[in-house]
């Protein structure tokens, strides 16, 4: 299948304003981001954003970076854009959306993203997590998959909650806002419009399942450091000065 790896990038983030230039390291934080996309090996690597100076700076760096519009009220809405743009062909198959503020993201998570597709009938891969901290189970700013086990790695997707789910005892399951598309899954997606339960919830992935659309998501060990807060940027920072 042919892969492009999309990064989407705003300046105007409330809790962390211009956060993908943030300085880590001697680099910014978006370059960070499309190194660690670059070394996956998934395809070509491209930063889309809506604010000149970031693709400017992507650019000097030696990565790809594509213009989109600044009225987008999701990332999902910025990456199909930035698709029809960079592939106005339909030659690109799958999409993988690798968020902008994860500097130091395993290269392997961005892989393991993109495995459900193998089969068929996933329309849409993700990643999660097993929740190991007593006080995440009940954060509702901690996102739980609820789902069928497949295997020990993978899981069938058949809710998202802020709430702790599912009831009894077994494990919880943190969902990783990492996700691989099919191409005809992610212009599906972008056309349906809000769905009642991804509102109620705050979770634009519901609109796929309350579709009908089939979401998988592959475990792992962890989750990356995302960077919203200036605590998590120092956070970055220790770990990449290392």
């Amino acid at each position: 299948m042919s892969t492009l790896v999309l990064i989407p990038a705003r300046m105007a983030s409330t809790r962390l304003p211009g956060k993908p230039l943030a300085d880590i390291a001697g680099r910014p934080m978006i370059v960070h981001v499309a190194a660690r996309a670059s070394e996956s090996g998934l395809g070509r690597v491209v930063v889309a954003t809506d604010t000149d100076i970031v693709a400017e700076t992507v650019r000097a760096h030696g990565f790809e970076a594509v213009m989109t519009r600044a009225d987008h009220e999701s990332g999902s809405d910025r990456i199909f854009e930035a698709l029809t743009r960079l592939d106005p062909k339909g030659e690109v198959d799958t999409v993988v959306n690798v968020q902008g503020d994860l500097p130091t993201i395993d290269p392997e998570l961005i892989r393991a993203a993109f495995r459900p597709l193998a089969e068929a009938a996933v329309d849409i891969a993700t990643l999660g997590v097993e929740i190991v901290r007593e006080e995440e189970k009940t954060n509702p700013n901690v996102v739980k998959i609820v789902g069928s086990a497949l295997s020990v790695q993978h899981l069938k997707a058949l809710y998202f909650t802020r709430a702790t789910a599912p009831w009894g005892e077994g494990p919880l399951y943190h969902h990783i806002g990492l996700y691989a598309y099919r191409r005809a899954a992610l212009e599906r997606f972008v056309r349906l419009g809000p769905s009642p339960l991804e509102k109620r919830e705050r979770l634009e992935q519901l609109r796929a399942l309350e579709a009908g659309m089939r979401i998988d998501a592959e475990i792992v060990s962890s989750v990356p450091l995302g960077v919203d807060t200036p605590e998590d940027l120092e956070r970055a920072r220790e770990l990449l000065s290392k």
